[in-house]
């Protein structure tokens, strides 16, 4: 048996499982928790974490690639450089993971780091229904009806984060990096760029062309152009918090509620209209994390 730390502190935690075993249910994680995996990817031990049964469940294959030994491949990713080049970071990924769970645990991270507690993270999840406004979201971007949304099946929060108003759902793979700043980059513009250009590595797997709008944060395919990946982010003391919303699967109707972004006339589109077919989230999740690796020069 192989034991691999997790250290990610958060409420509720859902590890699932791949092949009709037993899943387990986390309540809590402590920053020195571990995770011993065997005998077909089944959780047989998990020391200083309170867990219940769980019914069984589909594990995502980037959560057990991010807690293999990297040792068994190298490092893991394609063409990235020995990990004794490269910063050490951690990363999470669970699934769908509930709005308010995974913004309250960006929070503690960041305070984390602003402690100079932990290392750097990034949380590749999906969340349910979810509506989120950003500080430059107007009335006119969402009609102002949070009562119709909630009733409708929708959540909504009010964030921390730049831009407007945007829609998350379920075959959404949303970013969330939690990383000193200074550490990868000369600031804000030049995050943008590398988030916007793990973006474009990713979608090219698929044969997607993605590209840059001019003036316009996120990644735009097609002529006319649609939307396919938003951007929003918050930096608190050289720490920065939210990210970015790849449209995998996920359902196109509700942002005809908004205006996406608060760009007027902005068409949204996934990746399943643009190819014709359905990607597998998981393998979606599993190659972004490979060009965050790339990009930010970081190792799992």
């Amino acid at each position: 048996m192989r034991r691999f730390a997790v250290g990610v502190e958060a409420p509720r935690v859902t590890l699932k499982l791949n092949r009709g075993v037993p899943a387990v249910q986390v309540e809590s994680i402590t920053p020195a928790g571990q995770f011993g995996v065997q005998g077909g990817d089944i959780i047989t031990a998990v020391d200083g974490v309170q867990v219940k049964e769980e019914r069984s469940m589909a594990l995502l294959p980037s959560l057990r690639d991010s807690m293999r030994d990297p040792r068994e491949d190298g490092g893991g990713g394609h063409d990235v450089p020995s990990s004794s080049t490269r910063r050490p970071a951690r990363l999470w990924s669970t699934g769908v993971v509930p709005y308010e769970a995974a913004w309250r645990l960006q929070r503690r991270l960041v305070e984390d780091r602003l402690a100079g507690q932990g290392v750097d993270t990034v949380l590749l999840l999906e969340h349910p229904p979810t509506f989120t406004m950003g500080r430059r979201t107007l009335e006119a971007h969402w009609g102002g009806d949070e009562s119709s949304m909630s009733r409708d099946g929708f959540s909504v929060y009010r964030i921390e984060r730049g831009g407007s108003v945007t829609y998350h759902g379920p075959g959404q793979v949303v970013g969330y990096p939690i990383l000193c700043l200074q550490d990868y980059c000369a600031g804000p513009k030049a995050y943008m760029g590398r988030l916007e250009e793990v973006l474009i590595r990713t979608l090219a797997d698929w044969d997607i062309r993605g590209y840059r709008g001019a003036g316009l944060p996120g990644v735009w395919v097609g002529d006319p152009p649609a939307k396919i990946a938003a951007m929003g982010t918050h930096i608190r003391r050289g720490v920065t918090m939210h990210g970015f919303a790849l449209n995998v699967t996920v359902d196109l109707m509700p942002f005809q509620r908004i205006v996406p972004c608060g760009i007027a006339g902005c068409h949204v589109t996934n990746m399943t209209e643009l190819l014709g077919s359905a990607p597998e989230s998981a393998q979606v999740t599993r190659r972004l994390a490979d060009h965050l690796a790339q990009v930010f020069q970081m190792h799992w």
